[in-house]
C-alpha cells in the first residue's frame, strides 16, 4: 500500500515539476524575438533588423534571476550581474560540446572580463556533475573565467535548460538579447558581444 502511495506521490510531484517547467519554458518563449536567436542549422546569430515588423513588436524580457553558488558555497544571485552586459553560459565537464566553447569563452574573458560580466554555470546535479568534477575540469585546462554551481537547479528550471550547452546575451539593462542553444564558434562569439556591447 505504502509503495503505491509513494508512486502516486511521484508521479503527481513529476507532472507538477514538467507543468512549471513547460510554463517557464513558455513564458521565456513568448518573450523573445525570433530574430535575436542563433540559428543552430546555419550557425549565424541574428540581431533586430531595422525596418523588420517583428523586431518592432518585439517586447524585451528581463533575463529571470537565479541563484547558483561559487566555489566556495556562497549564493550568488544573477541580479547581481545586472548594470553591465551578461554572458551567460550552462555547461558540463562531460559534455563535449561544451568542452569544445571552453577556449571561445576564454579568449572572450580576456578581452572583455572588465566590460562584460561573464556567468558560467555549471550544471551541477551531484551525480553525473560534481563541483569537485568541474573545478578540476577548470583548473587543469587553465580557464580563468568565473564558474558558478547550479547545485539546487534553480537556473537550470528557470531557463528550462534541457540540453548543453546553452548561451544568453543579454544587455546591460539584463535584458535578453540572443541565445544559442549549441557550441558557440568565434564568429558567433563575437556576433553576440557586438549584439550587446559595443566599445
Amino acid at each position: 500500500m505504502k509503495s503505491k502511495k509513494g508512486i502516486v506521490i511521484a508521479v503527481v510531484l513529476f507532472a507538477a515539476f514538467m507543468f512549471g517547467a513547460f510554463f517557464l519554458y513558455s513564458r521565456l518563449a513568448d518573450g523573445y524575438d525570433p530574430n535575436n536567436m542563433v540559428e543552430t542549422e546555419s550557425g549565424e546569430l541574428k540581431g533586430e533588423e531595422a525596418g523588420n515588423e517583428a523586431a518592432q513588436e518585439y517586447q524585451p524580457v528581463i533575463a529571470p534571476d537565479f541563484t547558483v553558488y561559487d566555489i566556495d558555497g556562497n549564493a550568488v544571485n544573477l541580479s547581481d550581474f545586472y548594470g553591465k552586459p551578461l554572458i551567460i553560459n550552462f555547461w558540463a565537464s562531460w559534455c563535449g560540446p561544451c568542452q569544445m566553447e571552453m577556449p571561445e569563452f576564454q579568449s572572450a574573458y580576456e578581452e572583455y572580463g572588465d566590460e562584460i560580466n561573464f556567468v558560467i554555470v555549471d550544471m551541477t546535479d551531484g551525480q553525473r556533475e560534481t563541483v569537485e568534477k568541474a573545478s578540476s575540469f577548470i583548473a587543469e585546462n587553465g580557464y580563468t573565467f568565473p564558474v558558478y554551481y547550479d547545485t539546487d537547479m534553480d537556473a537550470a528550471a528557470k531557463y528550462a535548460v534541457y540540453t548543453l550547452p546553452a548561451t544568453y546575451f543579454a544587455d546591460s539593462e539584463g535584458y535578453l538579447v540572443a541565445h544559442a542553444k549549441s557550441a558557440l564558434t568565434a564568429e558567433m562569439m563575437a556576433q553576440g558581444i557586438g549584439m550587446i556591447y559595443s566599445e
